[in-house]
């Protein structure tokens, strides 16, 4: 059963930069597509960034695109999202999944979410 466990969330000013980590247990973190959720109070969760197996191939919501990084290491078995410039709709529990076909709202596994909140 691969476990995700979500570090790096805090409260930050607009403007600010934080970069999320998450770490994952499995031998076989290369064969994941990992990605990155958030969810708002009161909102559904929502797609934030997805990245390939071999980290190639970043993928991003509107929302973020040209402010948000998602990166992957795999020897290290870890997933970044590296948030510049962020703003209070930011403000959201952020989560990593991983699958091994495809990232939406029905991946396999998921962490338990760090809150990342941003103030005005």
């Amino acid at each position: 059963q691969l476990q995700l466990v979500e570090s790096g969330g805090g409260l930050v000013q607009a403007g600010d930069s934080l970069q999320l980590s998450c770490t994952a247990s499995t031998d076989t973190f290369g064969a994941y597509l990992m990605g990155w959720y958030r969810q708002a109070p009161g909102k559904e969760r929502d797609f934030v960034a997805t990245i390939s197996r071999n980290g190639g191939i970043p993928y991003y919501s509107d929302d973020v695109k040209g402010r948000f990084t998602i990166s992957r290491d795999n020897a290290k078995n870890m997933l970044y999202l590296q948030m510049d410039n962020l703003a209070p709709e930011d403000t959201a529990v952020y989560y990593c999944a991983a699958d091994l076909l495809e990232i939406n709202q029905n991946s396999k596994f998921w962490g338990q979410g760090t809150q990342v909140t941003v103030s005005s």
